[in-house]
């Protein structure tokens, strides 16, 4: 699937959020000049055609408390870095999981998830939940903590200039 004018419309109206109204979709709707029908049906066809992912909330845990925050990065076998990454990436305290390739000798993780905790005792505990999980098939680990947020966004879409 290839995003139209009108995809492309809708993903610059709701890339930065959605509208703090009692009827967002709607009032996007009406700004692009299309029914509220129409521009759900091309949210879902979107989705569905991988041309955005999901429409979600995105917290700031920085004010809720979780200000120490680590991306965890784990070796684990590549036989089975799918299968436990997917186990590791629905952990309630996981924000996102995902599988990169190693760059040997230097970087052998291949599995990185970010635990979000509102202590390093927490993540550290946390962190052990996941090596649990991931048992032998790991050969080592690490945690890179945040120190300061340096982006909150997403892919934006840049507006073609004639």
């Amino acid at each position: 699937m290839t995003p139209d004018t009108t995809d492309r419309a809708i993903i610059a109206a709701t890339q930065s959020g959605l509208p703090l109204v009692p009827h967002p979709y709607a009032a996007i709707a009406t700004d692009l000049g299309l029914s509220e029908d129409e521009l759900c049906t091309r949210l879902r066809a979107m989705q569905a055609g991988g041309i955005i992912r999901r429409i979600a909330v995105a917290p700031n845990h920085y004010a809720l408390g979780m200000t120490a925050n680590g991306m965890s990065v784990w070796d684990v076998d590549g036989a089975q870095v799918a299968t436990l990454g997917q186990r590791v990436g629905n952990l309630e305290f996981v924000s996102h999981c995902y599988e990169r390739p190693r760059a040997l000798p230097d970087w052998p993780y291949n599995l990185f998830a970010m635990i979000h905790g509102s202590s390093r005792d927490e993540v550290e505990a946390l962190r052990q939940t996941i090596a649990d999980i991931l048992g032998s098939a790991c050969q080592g680990h690490d945690i890179l903590y945040s120190t300061r947020i340096l982006k909150k966004t997403g892919l934006r879409l840049r507006s073609k200039k004639g």
